[in-house]
């Protein structure tokens, strides 16, 4: 019920929001996309490909906004920003004679109104695994709120490998210009799905199929994002995986890719959804040799209790090593790196901050990882 009224606050908000900046979605063609995993590199392949292609975009994902080729910063643990916020990028973009608009569009939004007001020229959905039902109770419940980007859009694009597409295919008749994307059965390259997610919507556009392979030969995956920093003896990766899905896909791509063993160091944040925690520990037992559990954001919560919720799921012959200390963590993962050996930091990523329940604190995991590197005696740029 107090959601319900918060989300009427939001709607009232949005329409401000739009009157105020002058209705600026509908000098743009925006593209939206949604979806469990894979948004943030939807996005960056989606924009990557219409800027190559010479046409004038700009963008916002959880990295942060791109408005005609400067970044701004969007705000700590922001994806979609505020209606108000979101409607100055938007203006600002018009104001530079962007033509498109590629936004990340996370559930709560969509639920929230924060997107009330944006004609969308095309939504995406990249996937939808069970994620943040501590918001949204059920799947159901958290698919129908996807949904309703696809209902706002002009042109509908989704997965057809994904589970979800059995529940979407059954609403053909209410969704407008629906375009599916898939890979060859036995293809587990996740990425992949991103680029056929990014060709569709380009094709849908107008953008040619020659230009779209040119720009997708130059396109560097977003920060954050299977991003091997490190590699000497041993490997260092950084990615922002933080579902079971997410975590899935990434070790599956990364085990056979690992000569030595796979040290996994992550946690799960606080006040999120808890369900979610024993089957991340689950799932990276599956592919690790040794997982380093620790703070992700625990907020109110204890990070102890969180850690014992993820280590519930983890195979009991598995090496644990629980360590709240998030630079500790690391510096135990790269203190006992061997050769061949990688080390996985999942779910901070790009993030800028930690949150303890008290204020945002000041973190960086790429500076985290420099010091571990450093204390070992090894260089890192």
């Amino acid at each position: 019920m107090w959601q319900r009224i918060k989300n009427i606050y939001h709607l009232f908000v949005a329409v401000f929001s739009n009157i105020f900046f002058g209705w600026p979605g509908e000098k743009l063609k925006i593209i939206g996309v949604t979806g469990t995993d894979g948004k943030t590199t939807t996005v960056h392949l989606i924009y990557h490909i219409l800027a190559t292609s010479g046409l004038k975009v700009s963008m916002i994902s959880s990295i942060g906004a791109v408005i005609n080729g400067k970044e701004y910063d969007t705000g700590f643990h922001v994806t979609t920003p505020s209606s108000f916020t979101l409607m100055k990028f938007l203006k600002k973009a018009v104001s530079f004679k962007s033509d498109y608009f590629v936004l990340e569009v996370t559930s709560h939004a969509l639920d929230q109104n924060r997107v009330w007001g944006i004609p969308f020229e095309a939504g995406v959905i990249t996937n939808i695994s069970q994620e943040h039902l501590d918001y949204h109770k059920t799947y159901e419940e958290y698919l129908r709120t996807k949904l309703k980007l696809l209902f706002s859009s002009k042109i509908a694009v989704v997965n057809r490998d994904d589970k979800s597409y059995e529940q979407i295919s059954r609403m053909k008749g209410q969704i407008p210009n629906l375009i599916t994307y898939g890979l060859p059965k036995g293809n587990s390259d996740f990425n992949k799905y991103n680029e056929a997610a990014a060709e569709a919507v380009c094709l849908a556009l107008g953008v040619g199929e020659s230009d779209i392979k040119k720009a997708l030969m130059t396109f560097e995956l977003p920060l954050g994002r299977l991003d091997l920093i490190y590699e000497g003896d041993f490997k260092v990766m950084i990615d922002f995986a933080h579902t079971p899905n997410a975590f899935e896909q990434v070790l599956k791509v990364l085990r056979p890719k690992t000569k030595g063993r796979i040290i996994h160091v992550f946690g799960s944040a606080g006040e999120r959804d808890r369900i979610k925690r024993p089957v991340l520990g689950e799932v990276s037992s599956e592919y690790s040799d040794r997982i380093i559990l620790t703070a992700e954001d625990p907020r109110s919560e204890k990070a102890d209790k969180i850690i014992e919720e993820i280590a519930s799921g983890i195979k009991q012959s598995l090496q644990v090593q629980k360590i709240p200390d998030r630079q500790e963590a690391i510096n135990s993962a790269i203190k006992t790196a061997k050769r061949g050996d990688l080390v996985l930091l999942t779910g901070k990523a790009h993030e800028k901050s930690m949150n303890y329940g008290r204020n945002e604190e000041p973190w960086d995991e790429y500076e985290a990882v420099a010091k571990a590197l450093k204390e070992r005696g090894l260089n890192y740029e």
